[in-house]
This record gives structure tokens, C-alpha cells and sequence, in this order.
């Protein structure tokens, strides 16, 4: 959590994360200032460990539109696939991460609309067809 002057953000990138996350954010070779990375990061982390619209973006990260658009760029760019992949490594060289992988298979759930839906060629609900057993083979 991050502390900004005795209020601690829940939804923040920590100090320990930003160090490990600023030196692989782009940086504007030219141009107006730009409003700091972190706040603008910060912004796209809330965004998404909240489940909020851009639009709804608190003021404290800056205009949303500045955040949606940076997020966008980066995304198009692979910035957020690279960082995650050097972040990986550089944890996996070091030890950091436990690559041991497990899922329990009783909490895999399909949900009940899955099974039928009525898209096309696909089952569309009951039918009145009745099953009747076919006449025995050895009886024939």
C-alpha cells in the first residue's frame, strides 16, 4: 500500500512495486509534461481492481482521459507484456518464484447456460421425441 501524506491506498501500486515496475514504463522523448507515471499507473491499477469506467476514475489519479489513453498505448505497444515477462524473469533468477502450478478440478464449473445455448446448430430446448428401446438384435 502506498502512503500519500498518511492516507494509505488500498488499491495502489506499493513503493516495492513501483521500483520493480518505473524503469520499464515508456517515457515521452518530447513533448508538453506529462502528469507523473505513478499517478497515471496508479489510476489504470484502481480502474482495474475496481471494475470502475474510466470516466469514474477518482480526480486523485488525474484526468481520466490521460489514464484510458496512456493505458491504451501501452497495451498496443506491449508494454504490460514485456514488463511482466522481465519482472518474471529477473524474480525467476533470483529464486522468487514458485513455478508449481495446481488446480482442483471439483471447482471447475461450467455455468448452466453453457451446455445448451441457442446459437446456431446448437441444442435450442426440450423436444417431444420419445426414446424407445430398438427391437433386439437376436430377436430379428
Amino acid at each position: 500500500m502506498v502512503d500519500h501524506g498518511g492516507v494509505i491506498r488500498r488499491h495502489e501500486l506499493t513503493d516495492q512495486e513501483w521500483q520493480l515496475l518505473a524503469p520499464l514504463i515508456p517515457r515521452a522523448a518530447t513533448g508538453r509534461p506529462r502528469a507523473s507515471d505513478r499517478q497515471v499507473v496508479n489510476g489504470m491499477v484502481y480502474k482495474i481492481r475496481t471494475g470502475i469506467s474510466w470516466r469514474d476514475l477518482p480526480e486523485r489519479y488525474g484526468p481520466w482521459k490521460t489514464a484510458y489513453t496512456r493505458f491504451r498505448r501501452y497495451a498496443l505497444a506491449g508494454v504490460f507484456t514485456q514488463a511482466l515477462q522481465q519482472i518474471q524473469a529477473r524474480s525467476d533468477a533470483a529464486s522468487d518464484i514458485d513455478w508449481l502450478v495446481q488446480i482442483d478440478s471439483t471447482i471447475v464449473r461450467a455455468h448452466q447456460h453453457a451446455a445448451a445455448t441457442g446459437r446456431k446448430g446448437g441444442f435450442t430446448g426440450r423436444t417431444n421425441r420419445t426414446i424407445t428401446p430398438s427391437a433386439d438384435p437376436e430377436e430379428v
